[in-house]
């Protein structure tokens, strides 16, 4: 009986009981971020890299009863994840994603960053800046309003990308303080872009650039991020680390 009276005023007060907590149609969308590109244990998702270690897989593992739906895909652009939006389910009680870094040129940058001049590599941060200020906006406006549209009971969390590298850090060797502060610059105005638009959709932004503080590349403990490895795809994507401790971690801390 008293039980049966606690579990009625936890409904009627709007608190969640095991049950209903338990009972998340959870989709993870997005890019390599979400995908888990760089943290191993990839399975059978062939090109995508869909990772057991991706903070999306970690979160289900971690709140039993959830089903999970996971569509986040290496290399995908805006025009990708609405793709992705078409196969989710309209059912869907949460929705996570990264995207937009691909649209801004990331993979360019890091390559003319690696290969260029320091002038060469902050011009090319700042051609990717621009797009972000301008042209990315109404791209995320389409993907935010499709996910909304699709699962309307949907609660939106989109995370942020981490800044690469401590300025001044640890390295004696590689990229230049003026790239490595450029390209912390490019993930800094994504971040500004990115919780505008989501705030303005009505969704929920995660900034995981703190999490990774300390543990970028050329910090006393740089086990958050790859720098250039091989293979190159993984290059500047979270370790499994990272997708622990910098994106699975904020986001419990944001949604439980």
């Amino acid at each position: 009986m008293c039980a049966a009276l606690g579990v009625a005023l936890a409904a009627s007060l709007g608190f969640a009981t095991g049950a209903s907590a338990a009972s998340q149609n959870y989709v993870a969308l997005g890019d390599s971020y979400s995908s888990g590109v760089g943290a191993g244990s990839y399975g059978d998702s062939g090109s995508c890299k869909r990772s057991a270690n991706a903070y999306g897989q970690l979160w289900a593992n971690a709140h039993s009863g959830t089903t999970f739906t996971f569509l986040a895909c290496s290399g995908a652009k805006t025009s990708d994840v609405l793709t992705q939006i078409s196969s989710m389910p309209s059912n869907a009680t949460l929705i996570t994603l990264t995207v937009g870094g691909n649209d801004a040129g990331f993979t360019d940058v890091i390559k003319t960053c690696t290969l260029g001049t320091d002038q060469t590599c902050v011009d090319r941060v700042n051609t990717a800046k621009t797009y972000a200020q301008n042209t990315l906006p109404g791209l995320l406006d389409k993907v935010y309003s499709a996910a909304k549209s699709k699962a309307p009971a949907a609660q939106l969390v989109v995370l942020s990308y981490p800044r690469f590298y401590t300025v001044p850090g640890s390295c004696n060797v590689g990229l230049s303080d003026t790239k490595r502060s450029a390209i912390n610059s490019g993930a800094d105005t994504l971040a500004s872009v990115i919780s505008s638009r989501v705030s303005a959709a009505g969704g929920k932004f995660v900034d995981v650039r703190p999490a990774f503080d300390g543990h970028n590349i050329c910090s006393a403990a740089s086990d958050y991020l790859h720098s250039l490895t091989w293979p190159v795809d993984e290059s500047y994507h979270p370790t499994a680390a990272g997708q622990r401790g910098g994106y699975y971690s904020p986001l419990t801390s944001a949604i439980g």
